[in-house]
C-alpha cells in the first residue's frame, strides 16, 4: 500500500476544530486496512510533521432506509493524530 493511499480526507467537524486548537490533533479518515505505524509515517511524509501518537477508531456504518428497502452505509476507519508542540497542518491556508 503506498503511503499516500492510506490518508482518505480529512476530518473537519466542531470537535476535530477544537482539537486542532486545544490539543494540538487533527483527525482524518484513513484506509480501513492501515495500521498505526503506516498512518504515523504517511502523516509525517505528506505533510511535514512530527507524530507523537496515534489512535484510530474503526467506525460501523448506519443502517438506511430508503422507502421499503433498507440499506447500510460502509464501514471506515477514523484516525486522531497528536502532532508535536509547534508543528501544524494548515487545511485552509488562505481561505
Amino acid at each position: 500500500m503506498s503511503l499516500y493511499n492510506i490518508i482518505k480526507r480529512p476530518l473537519l467537524t466542531e470537535k476535530t476544530t477544537l482539537q486542532h486548537e486545544f490539543a494540538n490533533q487533527v483527525a482524518f479518515e484513513v484506509s480501513r486496512d492501515a495500521n498505526k505505524v503506516q498512518i504515523k509515517e504517511s502523516v509525517e511524509k505528506s505533510f511535514k510533521v512530527s507524530v507523537l501518537h496515534v489512535r484510530t477508531i474503526n467506525i460501523k456504518g448506519k443502517s438506511k432506509r430508503l422507502g421499503r428497502h433498507m440499506g447500510k452505509r460502509p464501514n471506515w476507519k477514523k484516525a486522531i493524530i497528536t502532532l508535536k508542540e509547534g508543528d501544524k497542518i494548515e487545511y485552509f491556508e488562505g481561505a
